[in-house]
């Protein structure tokens, strides 16, 4: 498998991590959906991050039904538990998680794309609240029902809130701060030490293992 994008997008990290977590091997090619464009639209014409082209050459895209995909090639491994109650659960934090990245990536493409004089601010106003009734909802739920952050037991819950704490910390610098959100910041923190997310690291590198 290869997957397509750049780390410096939460979902790219996202799946990076948890194909490492599911021992599911892969190749990484770090490409840039801007910078990049015309030779990511060879490999997938929608130029859509990540993507992920199979063995067989099929390509997939979006971050969860990618990793969808990763769960089934990975059975009996799973980051997901097959109980409905605690999968409720798992599915509302990872939804919140990818509401607060997309927010965030709404944020960082208004304040780095737009030209100045055209920056609609009640816009970045309403985002931006939206960005931290996620993050206010995600510290609420670990306060209530705290995250593993240990390598056997992470779940797709856990890598997908670290992973949106750490592209806000990094894209929005003082947006959303570890006062606010301590139960946060220390999870994050925790899990970033992880080696499958010091592999892969927020940035522009590539993910070096293969194997």
């Amino acid at each position: 498998m290869k997957l397509i994008g750049m780390l410096d997008s939460p979902y790219v990290r996202r799946v990076a991590i948890s194909l490492q977590l599911l021992g599911l091997p892969f190749e990484h090619q770090s490409l840039s959906v801007f910078r990049t464009f015309d030779q990511f639209r060879r490999i997938n014409p929608v130029v859509k991050a990540p993507t992920l082209v199979c063995d067989d050459g099929e390509v997939l895209m979006d971050s969860t039904l990618i990793l969808q995909h990763a769960e089934l090639l990975a059975r009996p491994r799973s980051l997901m538990t097959a109980d409905p109650r605690a999968h409720q659960h798992a599915l509302r934090l990872i939804g919140l998680a990818l509401a607060a990245c997309e927010k965030a990536v709404q944020i960082v493409y208004e304040r780095n794309l737009r030209p100045a004089e055209k920056l609609h601010e009640p816009w970045v106003e309403r985002v931006s609240g939206q960005l931290h009734a996620a993050f206010a909802a995600l510290e609420a739920e670990l306060a209530r029902r705290p995250l593993e952050a240990d390598r056997g037991t992470i779940s797709q819950a856990g890598v997908s809130v670290a992973v949106a704490w750490a592209f806000t910390q990094q894209m929005l610098p003082g947006l959303v701060t570890a006062d606010q959100h301590p139960g946060l910041a220390k999870f994050s923190a925790q899990a970033e030490a992880l080696p499958e997310f010091r592999a892969a690291p927020h940035g522009d590198g590539t993910y070096p293992c293969v194997a």
